[in-house]
């Protein structure tokens, strides 16, 4: 299935979401991203290996903490940079006393839009 890279982002699995801010090593990625970075870059800043910045990314995306948007570069070198993509985070209960899990996103630049479309397009080919 292809996600449409210009809809809204849907909501992660609340243990996903639950399972990156309990992780230390995530949220002192979290804590460098002032402006998008590498992996690379990620890594030298906030200590945490790079093998485990890559699997602390992946849960970061998939919790709908980070956004990976993509630096198009001339040589054909693209490279991946991860930013901040929420806000707030709530969660609460819902009327069957169930937890939910709602993140408040920032909107998407045309630019953002661009590089999901991008992104979309490289993991097909």
């Amino acid at each position: 299935m292809v996600r449409d890279p210009f809809a809204d982002q849907e909501t992660p699995e609340l243990q996903t979401v639950l399972d990156a801010l309990d992780d230390e090593d995530c949220r002192a990625i979290v804590s460098v991203l002032e402006e998008p970075l590498t992996a690379s870059e990620i890594s030298d800043r906030s200590g945490v290996p790079l093998s485990t910045t890559y699997r602390k990314l992946e849960l970061l995306t998939e919790s709908s903490l980070l956004y990976e948007g993509v630096e198009v570069r001339s040589d054909g070198q693209h490279a991946s940079r991860y930013a901040i993509d929420f806000e707030e985070v709530v969660m609460s209960l819902d009327e069957e006393l169930s937890l939910t899990v709602d993140i408040s996103h920032r909107a998407r630049t045309p630019d953002q839009r661009l590089e999901n479309l991008w992104s979309e397009v490289r993991k097909e080919t």
